[in-house]
Formats: C-alpha cells, structure tokens, sequence
C-alpha cells in the first residue's frame, strides 16, 4: 500500500509534517490551497479514516500512524482555534504528489 507524507502551515506560522497510510490525502485536499481550520479538519478527518480503513481490509486492523496524525492534528486545531486569530490552514506539500500534479509539472 502506498504511503504519503504531506505538510501543512497553521495560521501561526508553524509547519506541522503529517503521514497517511494511503494516497487518498490527495483526493480530500490540494496543494497550494488555504483551508479554514474546521474544513481542513472535516477533510483530513475523512481521508484518515479511510486510509486507516484501508490498511484494516488489507491487513485486518486499523493503521495507528493514521490514528496519531489526526490526534496531532486536532491538537494543533484545538489551539489555532481557541487563538484570537484562527484563520486558515495552507497545504503546503504532498509527497508523492498527485498523478495529475506529476504530469503537469514544467508545463506552460
């Protein structure tokens, strides 16, 4: 099963380094894109628990990597959004990238 790791950048400036079991990160966020913080946490909520879920029909349980990145992630949401600024979560980077991401890049 292909693994991911992908970064994003939290209203304070902090990049925080993330890992999925499963590409399907790709199919719930994208690169370059600014999330407000619930919505990047609905994304990343479901695109964990699937991956996690993967991982269990592969291998008959569920993947704790998956289980500790969104620990770590609502961790960092529950204090951008008790801070006076909340704002916005930047996805920063998914490697691998996507197919469509891959094959577009050096055109015009």
């Amino acid at each position: 099963m292909p693994e991911m790791h992908f970064q994003v950048r939290w209203p304070d400036g902090a990049v925080q380094h993330c890992y999925s079991p499963s590409l399907v990160i790709h199919d719930h966020l994208a690169v370059g894109i600014d999330y407000p913080i619930e919505e990047f946490l609905t994304h990343v909520r479901t695109a964990l628990t699937l991956a996690s879920e993967r991982v269990r029909a592969k291998y008959g349980f569920a993947c704790t990597s998956a289980a500790h990145t969104l620990e770590s992630i609502e961790t960092t949401a529950a204090q951008a959004l008790s801070s006076a600024e909340a704002g916005t979560v930047r996805v920063l980077s998914m490697t691998p990238p996507s197919v469509a991401a891959a094959t577009s890049k050096g055109r015009s």
